[in-house]
């Protein structure tokens, strides 16, 4: 019989990555209160092909869409800004266009500072549909208009669950292993650890991009990521 937190780690690790991305945002969906940091995750950081995969996981093991547990779970414009993401429709060339960086930067300003109140539909459509690549160029044209980063104007117009989702678009347009990085110092940080977090971070990136994450983590933390851990955690489930 194993403990807790050692059994959820062996059974992430047993699993499909389909299958274990869709029994992460059934867990963070499930009884009383919602992990929106698990949905922002997993939604803004699968490829399309992924993200399609998921949803066929989610369904044949749950009876139920997953949009549809979504828009039950959640509410307004965070709410339909993860149907977006859901739709898996993000534009994943590399190819960047300077023009449409430029056009798109003007059109946040203006769905945000520029004028009294903010058109949040326009955030989402950019944010959830343009490629990283293309949203690094647009939010330096963003930053050349207002003065300032996306991210303070992300600050200034936005709030709660729907800020925290944008501002890990920009932080994963930035670089990705930054924004976990980021997210496993926030994790183990103070009292307690979030180990659903920890599990999930660990497991899903080991096969892909670990070692960057691992060097931008001592970066952040002055100290390496299996030290923490090893602080952090106890018995099998820190081996």
């Amino acid at each position: 019989e194993l403990s807790s937190h050692f059994e959820d780690t062996v059974l992430a690790m047993f699993y499909p990555e389909d299958v274990r991305d869709a029994r992460f945002l059934y867990k963070a969906m499930k009884g009383l209160g919602t992990d929106e940091d698990c949905l922002i995750e997993i939604l803004t950081t699968r490829t399309n092909y992924q993200i399609r995969k998921i949803k066929e996981a989610y369904k044949e093991k749950y009876h139920k869409d997953l949009e549809a547990a979504i828009k039950d779970d959640t509410s307004g414009d965070f709410k339909r800004f993860l149907v977006i993401l859901l739709q898996g429709n993000r534009d994943e060339s590399y190819t960047i266009d300077c023009k449409l960086a430029k056009c798109d930067a003007e059109a946040l300003f203006k769905a945000g500072e520029k004028f009294w109140g903010t058109d949040e539909a326009k955030f989402n459509e950019i944010f959830c549909n343009r490629s990283f690549p293309q949203l690094r160029a647009t939010f330096y044209e963003y930053e050349k208009i207002a003065g300032h980063s996306i991210k303070k104007a992300i600050s200034k117009e936005f709030s709660g669950d729907l800020e925290d989702g944008l501002k890990a678009i920009v932080e994963i347009a930035d670089y990705l292993p930054y924004y976990f990085a980021r997210k496993l110092i926030k994790a183990m940080h103070g009292a307690g650890t979030d180990d659903d977090t920890l599990v999930r971070i660990v497991v899903t990136r080991c096969e892909y991009d670990m070692f960057e994450i691992k060097d931008e983590f001592k970066k952040l933390a002055k100290k390496s990521l299996y030290s923490w851990i090893k602080d952090d955690t106890s018995g099998d489930y820190r081996r």
